[in-house]
């Protein structure tokens, strides 16, 4: 089921040693997690909050112009997997001692980030699973955990790639899959699940890092008795509900609080066989760190009918309101609505369409959406946006107060195919209308109010749907791409762009930073290719 790929030790151990590279052993230390990232990236995120806001200002708006490519790494080790698609890397690396390690779908590698010589790679050949993509890694101590599409957690040595053990978390017969970038935090190892409109109930485990022994399981919909299931209209609609883990949530530490996205109700767009809100699937959950308990919930989208997962990273920052410090959490949603919570309790502050949307009658005293029933799919079809974004993260920079998302403007008709009262599976269907604009978005906290855009220009019938995440620091840079190749750093204060460069393929994953030998490197994936940018030596 799997292979490995290793350069000889002796020679890889002289060669980095020269070079002043990374030693055979590394490990992670456990102190840098949850902390602003500088000199290690070792979550997806970077750090606990979703920020993906970078404290560096090495490289900045002044001499953003001198930066220079500095290597880069294609993959071109997948054309043996019979079937597999081209490599895409979704994932943002980790960057831990020198070694960043990334993925796609079936294989992690390790290279040297300071010269892109690869280390080793790790192969897995998955049993059924969608090859769809795959966000990264999660890191403890000196391992390294990766999940196959097939639904297993599988622990390897960071330094070898050797594999360690493995555990099989979902049954890939029921159509469970897994793209998630597992998550460490203290001693638990936290694992979504994917599956598309297969009938099937999300769920959260928390693993233990060392043994992959479950700790908690926490899932998306209520059984008969527990709150919430008076949202359905039985145990039996619930337990076939959707509400998919599919992206790391976030974590305060204060609070012992995660916080994370679940994805659609299913059957995704024929609701008539599950009328009521349908809790807890589009929402924001908080859940108790060590016992996975359920703290509060906010729903993006109450009986959702359009395939708007709220995966969304729930992104968290602390800010001042009205005099008084607040500990909030943002999310800018696929179904078009920016919210802003107090992650204490869930309370609303901000919630406000981003994109213009006919789909809401409003929101109600909790601040949760209000759906209009004539904007349900129909036989005869109904007109209403797709999705205004999609599971790229966004992020929020401190210094401006700004929260940034790339967000699509797009209308659609949404069909209802299967009608009988206990419909299954999609049910329908939905098809875009007219001319898609992708639009980065600078949005205040603490109104929803868009302060700035820049409309990418929507040439040669490129997708619109998919783009990159993006990254902000302390430089007066936001980084991130459009759908023609471009690589794009503006001043995030007021969306001038400084810098682009046109690579061959589009950005596909989250740009990440760090500070190496006292030099700053941005790092970007495109297509099959990771790259890496630096400023000349002093």
């Amino acid at each position: 089921m799997m292979s490995l790929r290793l350069a000889p030790a002796l020679a890889l151990a002289a060669t980095l040693c020269l070079a002043g590279g990374p030693a055979l052993a590394n490990e992670l230390d456990l102190s840098k997690l949850g902390k602003p990232p500088t000199d290690t990236w070792p979550t997806f995120n970077g750090d606990y909050s979703g920020r993906r806001f970078s404290t560096l200002n090495q490289i900045n708006d002044k001499n953003i112009g001198q930066i220079a490519l500095q290597w880069k790494y294609k993959i071109s080790d997948v054309g043996a997997q019979r079937g597999a698609p081209a490599p895409v890397i979704k994932a943002t690396p980790l960057l831990v001692n020198g070694v960043l390690y990334f993925t796609i779908p079936n294989r992690i590698y390790a290279v040297d980030s300071r010269t892109g010589k690869e280390i080793w790679t790790y192969s897995w050949t998955d049993k059924g699973g969608h090859l769809v993509g795959n966000r990264g890694v999660g890191m403890y101590k000196d391992s390294i955990f990766f999940l196959g599409p097939d639904n297993w957690i599988i622990c390897v040595d960071s330094a070898t790639g050797k594999e360690r053990w493995r555990k099989e978390i979902a049954d890939a017969r029921q159509q469970y899959f897994t793209t998630t970038a597992p998550l460490v935090i203290g001693k638990h190892l936290l694992i979504g699940v994917g599956g598309d409109a297969m009938d099937i109930q999300g769920f959260l485990l928390s693993l233990d890092p060392e043994t992959g022994d479950i700790q908690w399981r926490w899932d998306s919909t209520p059984k008969a008795g527990e709150p919430g299931i008076e949202t359905w209209p039985n145990a039996e609609a619930a337990a076939h509900g959707g509400g998919m883990t599919w992206l790391p949530g976030t974590y305060d530490k204060d609070l012992n609080l995660i916080y994370w996205g679940t994805g659609n109700t299913n059957p995704v767009y024929a609701g008539q066989g599950r009328k009521g809100a349908n809790l807890y699937t589009a929402s924001i959950v908080a859940l108790n760190l060590d016992t996975g308990k359920l703290a509060w919930h906010f729903q993006v989208s109450p009986h959702d009918t359009h395939d708007w997962d709220n995966i969304e990273t729930p992104v968290l920052f602390d800010t001042v309101i009205n005099g008084k410090p607040r500990k909030l959490l943002a999310q800018a949603a696929r179904n078009g609505y920016f919210v802003v919570l107090d992650r204490t309790n869930g309370d609303y502050l901000v919630s406000k369409p981003y994109v213009d949307l006919n789909w809401s009658l409003g929101i109600d005293k909790r601040g949760q959406p209000i759906p209009n029933p004539d904007k349900d799919p129909s036989v005869a079809g109904s007109m209403t946006i797709g999705s205004a974004t999609n599971w790229m993260a966004p992020s929020y920079n401190p210094d401006t107060g700004l929260f940034y998302v790339n967000a699509v403007e797009a209308w659609n008709m949404y069909y209802l195919i299967d009608t009988d009262p206990k419909p299954a599976g999609y049910g329908g269907s939905g098809a875009g209308l007219g001319v898609s604009t992708r639009v980065l978005k600078a949005l205040d906290v603490k109104t929803g109010d868009i302060r700035w855009e820049h409309r990418y220009p929507n040439l040669n019938g490129a997708p619109t749907t998919l783009g990159p995440s993006i990254l902000t620091t302390a430089g007066k840079l936001l980084v991130t791409g459009d759908d023609q190749h471009n690589l794009i750093v503006y001043r995030p204060a007021d969306g001038e762009i400084l810098w682009n460069m046109n690579l061959p393929a589009s950005l596909s994953n989250g740009p990440m930073t760090y500070m190496q030998d006292n030099r700053q490197w941005l790092i970007t994936g495109a297509g099959d290719t990771l790259y890496a940018f630096t400023l000349p030596k002093p």
